[in-house]
């Protein structure tokens, strides 16, 4: 397939999907890594799409305010991989030997349960994907949710059960988007998940990417208020920054050269 080409069926396909991983691009147009990242570059220097991690983005999605795509969990987990993995470090090093933590779902929280498995911590976790990785590379104690598997956003849980029998230090989870109204999500499942666990913590620490301060899912999960801390990287905006001034959010910026900033 031609450049040309290459890039007339990316357009055609944007017209249809807000967002299109690097990864699928090259298994539907048969090219390399690099032929792809060039293809993308050169579509937003034409300025018919937009450049963002992990892929390339319609441009109608990449203004402030819209709504994110709900990418499947394999996805997701491979863009920003660089930020995520510098937030779970920021994040790790918050853990305290002997604790109890829960660990959400979401593709930033896979990095983080990666970053701790092998920390003398007991995780509480609902997540299929965390919970197989720990299963196979850990050597926490491990606990995972009941209940039914969801597997989009993969989740277990059993929304009749009533209540928790354990009280954890720290509860580390995600969002889809952060506002001023607090952490957003389109899941109907988590949105009752994160209400229920937060409960059980002694702190609630969220872990976002700069990206997820662009996006506007319909659901306010969690009003910022309830957050003990959130954890960005080094992409965050000024204006998001302002924002978590302004509401007065305990903040940390990871750097991807792995050292961090606390504000």
């Amino acid at each position: 397939m031609s450049e040309s080409d290459r890039l007339a069926t990316i357009s055609d396909l944007l017209r249809e999907r807000p967002f299109i991983s690097a990864r699928e691009l090259r298994g539907l147009v048969g090219v390399s890594p690099a032929t792809i990242r060039r293809d993308i570059e050169k579509l937003a220097s034409s300025g018919l799409a937009h450049k963002v991690h992990g892929g390339v983005a319609a441009l109608e999605q990449s203004s402030p305010g819209a709504v994110a795509p709900a990418l499947p969990f394999v996805e997701n987990r491979d863009i920003a991989v660089d930020a995520k993995k510098a937030i779970a470090r920021t994040a790790a090093e918050l853990v305290r030997d002997g604790s109890l933590i829960i660990i959400h779902a979401g593709s930033t929280c896979f990095h983080f349960g990666c970053e701790i498995a092998q920390r003398n911590v007991r995780v509480f976790t609902n997540s299929m994907p965390v919970a197989a990785y720990l299963n196979e590379y850990g050597t926490c104690q491990l606990t995972i949710g009941g209940g039914d598997l969801h597997r989009e956003p993969g989740v277990l849980y059993d929304p009749t059960r009533e209540d928790y029998s354990f009280y954890a230090s720290q509860f580390f989870v995600g969002a889809l988007g952060v506002s001023s109204e607090g952490l957003l999500e389109s899941n109907p499942l988590l949105v009752r998940f994160i209400n229920e666990i937060c409960g059980q913590a002694n702190e609630i620490i969220v872990l976002v990417d700069s990206r997820k301060f662009e996006a506007a899912p319909p659901t306010v999960v969690l009003p910022l208020h309830r957050v003990n801390r959130l954890i960005t990287d080094d992409g965050l905006s000024d204006r998001a920054a302002q924002m978590l001034d302004e509401e007065g959010v305990n903040y940390m910026v990871a750097n991807v050269s792995e050292s961090s900033i606390d504000r």
